[in-house]
C-alpha cells in the first residue's frame, strides 16, 4: 500500500497530465479533486469579473463543494496537493479539499502548473492559510514532474 498520496485539481488536463507523472514515479496513489459543479469555459473567463471562477477568487471564504467523498487520509503519510495557479494562488476548490480533512501529522508538498505564475505566493498563501500542516518546498512542474517529484520527497 502506497502512503504516498498526489491529490490534484486540474480545470484543463495539464495539471492531471503532471499528477499523474509524479504519482508513476513515486508508486502513490493518486486522487483528483473535483468541484460538485464542473467548469465550463465561461466559468474559467479571468477576464469576465463575473465568471464563476473570478467569482470564486475575489472572495477568500468561498469553497466551492467537492464532488465525491475524500480519500481515507489515515492511509498517508505524505500528501503532494497538485493545482494550477489561478490569481496567484490556489483555486478555491483545492481549500476546500484541504478543509475538508484532517492533514494533521503529514507532509504537505504543493506543487503547480502556469502558463506565466511561479508557486511563491502560492505556497506561502498556503502556509499562512493551513498554518498547522506541515509544509514542504512545492515546485513549479510544468515540465518533469516525475523528476521534481522525486527530488521534493528525498529534500
Amino acid at each position: 500500500m502506497s502512503r504516498t498520496l498526489v491529490a490534484y485539481f486540474s480545470a484543463s488536463g495539464v495539471t492531471a497530465r503532471a499528477a499523474k507523472e509524479i504519482a508513476d514515479a513515486l508508486g502513490a496513489d493518486l486522487y483528483e479533486i473535483r468541484p460538485e459543479k464542473p467548469y465550463t469555459s465561461a466559468d474559467l473567463d479571468w477576464r469576465d469579473k463575473k465568471s464563476r471562477s473570478s467569482l470564486e477568487m475575489t472572495d477568500p471564504a468561498s469553497r466551492p463543494p467537492m464532488a465525491g467523498e475524500g480519500p481515507e487520509l489515515d492511509r498517508y503519510d505524505t500528501v503532494f496537493v497538485g493545482f494550477p495557479v489561478w490569481w496567484g494562488v490556489e483555486p478555491r476548490v483545492v481549500d476546500t479539499f484541504l478543509d475538508s480533512g484532517s492533514f494533521s501529522g503529514k507532509t504537505m508538498i504543493p506543487f503547480a502548473t502556469s502558463g506565466g505564475s511561479g508557486i511563491a505566493y502560492a505556497q506561502e498563501h498556503l502556509k499562512q492559510g493551513y498554518p498547522k500542516l506541515q509544509w514542504k518546498e512545492g515546485g513549479l512542474v510544468n515540465h518533469s514532474a516525475a523528476q521534481w517529484a522525486v527530488r521534493a520527497v528525498k529534500g
